[in-house]
């Protein structure tokens, strides 16, 4: 089995810019989005501002690419939580913090590993499987993020016969 997989924190707005975020945080995100950049009528897309720090690297589990994102964000736990609340209160509804974990199953850009496969005996990382420890955990109810899970299925419909 193919698996492609990264994860990333980003924080969104309608009304407050990237830059505005990256100001109030004093860290640099990994990308942006620019709310109404790509233009869709009737809505805009994006529909908010987006900025994110993300680990994309492929040798790692789905723990090690959010270790590796905690890294770099544990120290501006209070910074984040305070922005947070004030993206939040801008916002209404809309969750404005999300740890984000995107996997994809048979994906032609994925590693190579076998669900059957008992983890001793691959090479590397068992990345059929994650967790969040209770620093993550904390982390996240800090600064009132969400966690969202996408998982993504791209097997030919002909081999689930």
């Amino acid at each position: 089995m193919l698996i492609s997989q990264y994860a990333y924190f980003g924080l969104f707005s309608r009304a407050t810019p990237a830059a505005a975020m990256t100001a109030a945080l004093g860290i640099d995100p990994d990308e942006i989005d620019v709310r109404g950049s790509r233009r869709g009528e009737p809505r805009p897309r994006p529909a908010f501002h987006g900025w994110r720090i993300v680990c994309r690297d492929p040798a790692m589990s789905v723990d090690q690419q959010v270790e590796r994102i905690m890294e770099r964000l544990a120290p501006h736990v209070g910074t984040i939580a305070a922005l947070t609340r004030q993206l939040d209160a801008q916002g209404g509804k809309d969750t404005s913090a999300v740890l984000e974990i995107v996997r994809k199953f048979n994906h032609d850009e994925g590693q190579d590993r076998l669900a059957s496969t008992p983890p001793e005996m691959i090479d590397g990382h068992d990345l059929l499987g994650w967790h969040l420890d209770r620093t993550v955990l904390e982390f996240l109810q800090a600064t009132g993020a969400v966690l969202d899970v996408d998982e993504y299925d791209y097997s030919d419909s002909a081999d689930d016969d």
